[in-house]
């Protein structure tokens, strides 16, 4: 079974609960420029406002033979008069504590009340009519109960729904005040994100899972609202919903994202620096600047490209990706040098959208780079350049910053990498310039990540797949300076205007096809019988833009121009 609290001895000989340290940003935060309900601390969500609380009290840790892979759970502390918490938080031992859980209250009054709300005879928030308890670390036996955990669910009224857990280190249920429910129509549906817990058998022979949780209604048009809790469970079946449920945000106005003003500071304080390795020749430039130089226009059937106007106005706009336009780079010697970019003139350009109902606001910041160079495979020690595999005209990269709208503090970084990505805490991303945070972009593929080193897209266990080379350089761009604001919806229309060329749904190179794996067989059969097979099951995972030249599409016909980001 899982034992009792984690402990260290302190200065003084006592033995006393061990919690992590926690986490803020490496400056602080600026006073942000007025405007609606933007880091006012609060938010309205039609009949209920909810604060973050980021004070916790520890309550009992799971203490797993390496105590850094512990978890450990704890309740909200600090809580204002007339707010009622959802539930309890927890995290795991090896990162900073750096987490939150929403408390709520009903609005009092119908001129705090959004005036979208309906009159509704039931309150929006009600007591649980009682507790289950879904899993113990008890074994049993009353000798064993001291320093055990007991895992609550709350049972619901009618009509209600629970939010989440509670945690307590006696078998005594608790009281009912302790929590509260949401009326149904006031929630949104969530998922089991991350396991944080996963219980191993010789400790238990119950099985027992804790997950993160997030909004299954998620992106820009999402308005599930993460409240910082967790589920857990006994026996797990994917395929049913889950017992507990997120806000929903039924205010259409969505007063807490920022204005434009707030975007730009936002984008001034934590715009990142991007970093370009000190080898690479293929640099991002401005897209006024990949028109004025030469790009051209085709359509199908024509051998003559139509050269574009500096704003990309005469390119079609709109429509789908139907192969019948597509952009391409000028023949001879104006090829190969827009092929090489232009440092000077490349900017971020910037989409502002909603997270998590509004309770947060996602920066993508995309970069256009007018070539993407070739891959390098490894195997084991040896470094084959794939000559043409994995090149293609035009080059679309971003990574997204994630705002608290309740602070205006940054809380993760999303890092774009080819066909996927990664989210990363702001605990874990390295800083230069107060709050900006670094992004390395890998040597001609232009993935970007968190810290310099060497990625290998494949499998890096055995050191066999495409090289993504990261380092410092005296090489990049400085988004907190160069950028433009190119869209942000929420604000209606004609706030932000969006520039021609974002419009343009098709192509932005052409497709060219060629046999590459006839290449990677023969590198397979030069090596050692014994890393064939691996190899060969590599290379069939790889995408298949590895397989062919063919320009991506531009940002707006990518699926998490509205949706949220993968990972």
């Amino acid at each position: 079974m899982f034992g009792c609290k984690c402990f260290y001895w302190n200065k003084m000989d006592q033995l006393v609960p061990s919690e992590p340290e926690a986490f803020s940003l490496p400056a602080p935060l600026p006073q942000w420029p007025q405007g609606q309900g933007f880091a006012s601390g609060k938010i309205n969500l039609g009949e209920l406002e909810v604060i973050k609380i980021s004070r916790f009290k520890f309550i009992w840790c799971s203490n797993l033979e390496d105590k850094k892979k512990g978890v450990t759970f704890y309740k909200p502390v600090g809580i204002p008069d007339g707010y009622y918490s959802f539930g309890h938080y927890c995290q795991s031992n090896d990162q900073p504590l750096r987490g939150f859980v929403l408390v709520a209250r009903e609005m009092r009054s119908e001129s705090e009340a959004s005036d979208f709300s309906t009159c509704v005879t039931s309150p929006a928030l009600r007591e649980p009519l009682d507790y289950s308890l879904v899993w113990s670390s008890n074994d049993g036996s009353e000798e064993s109960l001291e320093g055990c955990g007991f895992f609550w669910l709350p049972q619901p009224p009618k009509g209600y729904k629970s939010m989440g857990y509670l945690v307590t280190n006696s078998s005594k249920k608790p009281k009912l005040d302790k929590v509260r429910c949401v009326r149904a129509d006031l929630t949104d549906r969530c998922e089991n994100f991350r396991v944080i817990l996963n219980s191993n058998t010789r400790f238990s022979e119950v099985p027992f899972q804790v997950w993160s949780t997030r909004p299954s209604h998620r992106g820009m048009l999402g308005r599930g609202v993460y409240v910082g809790s967790f589920i857990c469970n006994s026996y797990w079946n994917p395929g049913q919903e889950l017992p507990i449920a997120c806000l929903k945000n039924l205010d259409p106005a969505l007063q807490a994202m920022p204005n434009c003003d707030q975007i730009h500071a936002l984008t001034n304080h934590y715009g990142p620096t991007v970093f370009f390795h000190p080898d690479e020749i293929y640099f991002p430039s401005s897209v006024s600047w990949f028109f004025k130089n030469g790009a051209l226009l085709f359509k199908e059937g024509d051998l003559v490209g139509e050269p574009i106007d500096v704003s990309g106005s005469n390119l079609p706009s709109g429509g789908r990706n139907d192969g019948e336009f597509w952009i391409d780079l000028p023949s001879g010697d104006r090829k190969n040098s827009i092929k090489l970019g232009n440092l000077e003139s490349a900017k971020l350009y910037v989409h502002v959208k909603p997270a998590a109902g509004g309770t947060f606001t996602d920066i993508a910041m995309w970069i256009f780079f007018p070539f993407n160079g070739p891959a390098t495979l490894q195997v084991g020690i040896l470094n084959i350049a794939l000559n043409k595999i994995g090149q293609h005209v035009g080059d679309w990269e971003h990574f997204t910053l994630r705002i608290c709208n309740f602070t205006g503090e940054l809380w993760s970084i999303y890092f774009s990498q080819h066909s996927g990505g990664v989210w990363v805490n702001a605990y874990d991303l390295e800083y230069i310039q107060g709050n900006k945070a670094v992004v390395y972009s890998s040597k001609r593929g232009h993935a970007n990540f968190p810290h310099p080193g060497n990625y290998i897209q494949g499998s890096a266990k055995l050191g066999i797949g495409i090289r993504n080379d990261a380092a410092i350089s005296n090489f990049y761009v400085n988004s907190s300076t160069h950028f433009e604001l190119v869209a942000a919806e929420y604000l209606g229309d004609g706030v932000v205007t969006e520039p021609a060329w974002l419009q343009f749904m098709r192509e932005w190179g052409p497709t060219i096809v060629y046999d590459s794996r006839t290449k990677l067989d023969k590198i397979i059969n030069i090596l050692p019988v014994m890393l064939r097979y691996s190899v060969e099951n590599i290379f069939d995972k790889l995408p298949v833009e590895l397989y062919g030249e063919e320009g991506p599409t531009g940002p707006k016909e990518k699926n998490n121009w509205v949706g949220d980001e993968r990972g």
